[in-house]
């Protein structure tokens, strides 16, 4: 059905929009927009986004991309594993590692990893605090019922 050009380059313009995706998607745990569904959505427009499922979701995520970036960065320094399934073309032959001039573009996505969960935390500390629902534990310190804070000497 597919010759191995179209499906590589459908892999990478799908590869392309699922980044693009998660990348703006990330940027809703940051704009007002993130935490309500925008007036102009039919039948959603106006609704409370939940924050529980939103940080769950960003927090598994970030979480992956750290993963991701410790395995790379372990086998390249331990070489665990030599030669693993590329997932484009049948017989891809072995490339050199690549230089400098072209990790430096990708270096800064090391960072997007803790970013994220960084983001995810804040969010979760703006919005669940603001939740009609708070959890048991703050409704209990929120009522006065929690356990008493003394001062130690």
């Amino acid at each position: 059905m597919f010759t191995d050009d179209s499906a590589t380059t459908w892999y990478m313009v799908l590869l392309s929009v699922l980044s693009m995706g998660l990348a703006l998607s990330t940027l809703g745990l940051v704009y007002r927009w993130g935490q309500r569904v925008p007036h102009r959505v039919p039948l959603l427009g106006g609704r409370s986004i939940p924050a529980r499922p939103v940080v769950l979701v960003a927090l598994i995520g970030g979480s992956l991309l750290v993963a991701v970036c410790l395995y790379l960065l372990l086998n390249s320094m331990f070489h665990v594993v030599d030669r693993g399934w590329v997932g484009i073309g049948r017989d891809e032959p072995a490339h050199p590692v690549p230089g400098w001039e072209v990790l430096r573009y990708y270096a800064p996505l090391v960072a997007w990893g803790p970013l994220v969960i960084a983001v995810a935390v804040d969010y979760g500390r703006r919005t669940l605090r603001r939740s009609p629902n708070p959890p048991p534990l703050i409704k209990r310190f929120a009522s006065g019922t929690g356990p008493e804070m003394t001062p130690t000497s």
